[in-house]
């Protein structure tokens, strides 16, 4: 990863996606695999010994919470590769964080937080 990754004040529905996309052993395991540098999915799949559909799901995961991009690209032999990379990101999780992003929870997620408290 280039660069000091700067703290980021998300909203509550961004903290809620990052923090799920981390709720994952593979998807924390990815993102410690992507430390070392982007990679093409076949080779972080055999890397990290798990299926390439079921890395690509993880990676859906952590790409639509912003902690990953991926970019589409021709091999030399003129075959398609999907490569991924870390964003920068830091988050501060301290009651005050939390406090502060739940004030900005959408209607749609505080029904989801509230239905999955049941």
């Amino acid at each position: 990863m280039k660069g000091a990754a700067m703290q980021q004040v998300p909203t509550g529905d961004e903290l809620l996606k990052v923090l799920g996309a981390l709720g994952n052993p593979h998807r924390m395991r990815i993102i410690g695999a992507l430390l070392e540098g982007r990679n093409y999915v076949s080779r972080l799949a055999r890397e990290l010994g798990i299926g390439r559909p079921l890395l690509h799901m993880h990676l859906q995961r952590l790409e639509a919470a912003g902690l990953v991009v991926g970019t589409l690209e021709l091999s030399e032999s003129g075959k398609s590769m999907k490569y991924f990379e870390l964003t920068p990101f830091c988050f501060a999780l301290t009651p005050q964080s939390v406090a502060t992003a739940a004030q900005t929870l959408t209607e749609e997620e505080r029904t989801t937080v509230k239905e999955s408290a049941k």
